[in-house]
Order: structure tokens, then sequence, then C-alpha cells
């Protein structure tokens, strides 16, 4: 379990900003599958879910740099909370999916010009004697002005996205898997980014722009 409890580059669970958000947000003394559902919701709801602020910057996916934007899509978002379980001495690394995500906006639709996901990450925790998966992407207001159900974490089933929304209509697909990883294959996942989105690169106006308002507005 060494290479799931060690920091990494990405996974800073030494990095004085991350121990600190880990601390302030677990109770000490708690067992380990406590903490891990208290990091699990700190991260889900206290960083807002933002699939604009994909970089091709190697530094904007270290977890101190998460945490000080308070935002991140998927990758960015199972990066923090593997770096705040490491720190807490709770083995974690992370895994990839490919997904259909049949719910989106039509701006970030148009930058990406299809439905599929690659490379989605979730995180993944060893608790009570096996690996368990937490999926923190989407914080509760996202979920709600999508009309979907918030995904929950009680550190015993894996946590992975509903395939319907409250209405009965088709939310997410997982249509490949790419295994998990003790380290963020940061090179793999942007390679196979640019060339899969290369007009999401190219559009930097996408920085500005607020996911959350975009899902409130076309779903009310």
């Amino acid at each position: 379990m060494e290479k799931y409890l060690s920091p990494t580059y990405y996974i800073e669970s030494d990095h004085p900003a991350v121990i600190e958000f880990a601390d302030k947000h677990t109770q000490s003394g708690e067992k380990e599958i406590k903490r891990a559902i208290q990091l699990y919701y700190a991260v889900r709801d206290g960083i807002r879910y933002n699939p604009y602020s994909m970089e091709p910057y190697k530094d904007s996916m270290r977890a101190s740099s998460v945490l000080k934007k308070k935002d991140g899509y998927c990758v960015a978002k199972a990066v923090l909370l593997a770096a705040c379980a490491r720190s807490q001495k709770i083995p974690a690394r992370l895994g990839f999916a490919d997904v259909k995500n049949h719910l989106t906006t039509k701006r970030l639709m148009r930058l990406l010009g299809t439905d599929l996901y690659i490379y989605h990450g979730y995180t993944e925790m060893f608790l009570n004697n096996k690996w368990v998966k937490a999926t923190p992407a989407f914080n509760l207001t996202l979920c709600t002005n999508f009309n979907v159900k918030p995904l929950e974490f009680d550190g015993t089933k894996d946590s992975i996205f509903h395939p319907f929304d409250q209405s009965g209509n088709k939310h997410m697909e997982y249509v490949k898997d790419h295994g998990t990883f003790s380290d963020l294959p940061w090179e793999t996942i942007m390679a196979a980014s640019k060339k899969s989105y290369p007009v999401y690169f190219e559009d930097l106006e996408r920085r500005s722009k607020d996911f959350s308002a975009e899902a409130l507005k076309e779903n009310q």
C-alpha cells in the first residue's frame, strides 16, 4: 500500500494547504471510514465542478492548485480527494473511464463536439479491506440545477454516476474502463483530450463561463 499512501507531484498529500483542508474537515480520532466520508463531501461540495477549467499545464492539476482555485473538473477533484485521503493515512488511487454524458449545456457540447467524456476521473479509497469508488465531481448546487440526484458516499459501496436523472432521462453511461493508477497519468490524458477536443483548447473565453448557471438556465 506504500504507493497509495505516498505524495506525488500531483497528489500532494504532504502539502500544508492540503493537510490543513483535510484536518479541517475531519474529526480527529474518528475511524478511517468516517474520515473518508467527511473528505468526500468536503471536496464534492467545497470545490465547484467546472468543466471549463481543463488546462494544458501540469501545475494546474496539482492538488494544491485545485484547492487554491476552489474549482476543477472531475479529474482535478479526484486528485484533490486522493491527496486529502493520503494525508489522513487512508490509501487512495485514481480511476478513469470514458463516459457518455447525456446531460450537458449547449456551450460545452459545442466546445467538445461530442457527449463522450474521455478519461472521466474518480477516486478509490481502501476502506475495510476493499477498494471503494468515490466520485466527488458534481457539487450539490450543480446537481440541483441539472435535476440529477447528488452522488452520496457511505464508505462501503461504490459511488458512481447515476444512469438516469430524477425525471428518468439518461444521465451517464460508462462505456470504457481505463483502470486505476497510483498517480495521475497526465501526459496520456492531455494527449487524448487535445486530440478529441481541439476546439475546447482553442477557445480561451471558456475560462470565464459559468457552467452551473448555464445548467440552471437550460433546465428551468
